[in-house]
């Protein structure tokens, strides 16, 4: 199997060379970009398995190649580094569809632990997660998409598959937020905002909603978080 390969967009040099370095001493394979428009090429041309972006780039804007690698390689995982100061932007990343963020100034430990994390979540899962009846359509995990029985197709991202598979295995239980910042984002929830996950369920309702038709397939528990409906849980 060969060793997963992994774009860096990142307009610092110190900070792109210390990453490049981690990386390949853990023995990745690392292309690199400094610009944005730059970056985007390479993640449409290179047979990449993750890219790390940063938002703040000339040559554009990180939000702006997150969008276009969706429309071109919409489950291509993507990572972005952010400043402290930049929220507003991180919550607009993770509507974008990115997979996870991770806030400067970090440490070589926390950037290698998120991206092993998010690789770890890609091509083994398919066989792994249990399989889901849906009334209108399927789920296909191997290409992370859900066909509909109209033909429709929604492709869901790393995250998505991710949090979709940990409420999978637990049918009829309902997780709080928290644990599914811990069990999904591997992150301590404390001091985190519990909107990340919001936005994801709202994500992934709305590309369940014409597979499941009129069954609601995740549900809200008042006061105690979100429940995959136990119905659609295939027994093993």
């Amino acid at each position: 199997m060969s060793a997963p390969s992994i774009l860096t967009i990142e307009d610092d040099p110190a900070i792109r060379r210390g990453i490049v370095d981690s990386l390949k001493a853990t023995g990745h394979i690392v292309w690199q970009a400094d610009r944005a428009d730059e970056g985007f090429e390479k993640a449409i041309a290179k047979p990449c398995d993750l890219v790390l972006l940063d938002l703040v780039l000339p040559g554009g804007n990180g939000l702006d190649v997150l969008a276009k690698i969706r429309r071109h390689k919409p489950t291509l995982p993507v990572i972005i580094l952010t400043a402290k100061g930049e929220e507003q932007d991180r919550i607009k990343g993770l509507r974008l569809g990115a997979d996870d963020y991770v806030v400067k100034p970090f440490s070589v430990d926390e950037l290698l632990a998120r991206v092993e994390a998010v690789l770890r979540r890609s091509p083994a899962r398919a066989a792994q997660t249990p399989s889901l009846v849906l009334p209108n359509g399927e789920i296909h995990w191997n290409s992370r998409e859900i066909k509909s029985a109209d033909g429709g197709t929604q492709v869901l991202s790393e995250r998505e598959c991710a949090l979709l598979d940990y409420l999978s295995r637990n049918p009829g239980r309902a997780i709080d937020r928290n644990e599914l910042l811990q069990g999904v984002w591997q992150i301590d929830a404390k001091g985190v905002t519990t909107r990340t996950v919001d936005m994801h369920i709202a994500r992934l309702r709305e590309k369940l909603q014409h597979a499941c038709g009129d069954c609601d397939a995740i549900k809200t528990i008042r006061g105690k978080g979100y429940m995959i409906d136990s119905q659609l849980v295939e027994a093993s």
